[in-house]
């Protein structure tokens, strides 16, 4: 992204790389440890904005009150039975943020 995009600009378009993701295409993103669960009542697009611009505070914050998350055992393994689950996704490099489609 480029740096002197305006913030506006970045969170539309981050919005806009926003896509639906099966758990199968998920698994290589977990086996190098870069998925990154968001709660439902966060979205995705101001997620992926604060990691773009290395927002610390903001990020830390989500971290601490657990909005944001590296999947847990139990899920993964949740996932792996269903084998159906499915998410919205986006990257921002080296993450995939991703939040559950609940069915």
């Amino acid at each position: 992204m480029d740096s002197e995009q305006p913030k506006g600009d970045l969170r539309s378009s981050l919005a806009e790389s926003i896509d639906l993701a099966e758990w199968e295409w998920l698994k290589p993103h977990v086996g190098r440890d870069a998925v990154i669960l968001v709660t439902p009542d966060l979205d995705l697009a101001e997620v992926g904005e604060a990691l773009a611009n290395d927002n610390a505070a903001v990020v830390q914050r989500w971290i601490d009150e657990q909005a944001i998350a590296k999947p847990t055992q139990a899920e993964l393994a949740e996932w792996d039975r269903s084998g159906t689950a499915q998410f919205t996704a986006m990257i921002v490099a080296p993450f995939v943020l991703v939040k559950l489609i609940q069915p």
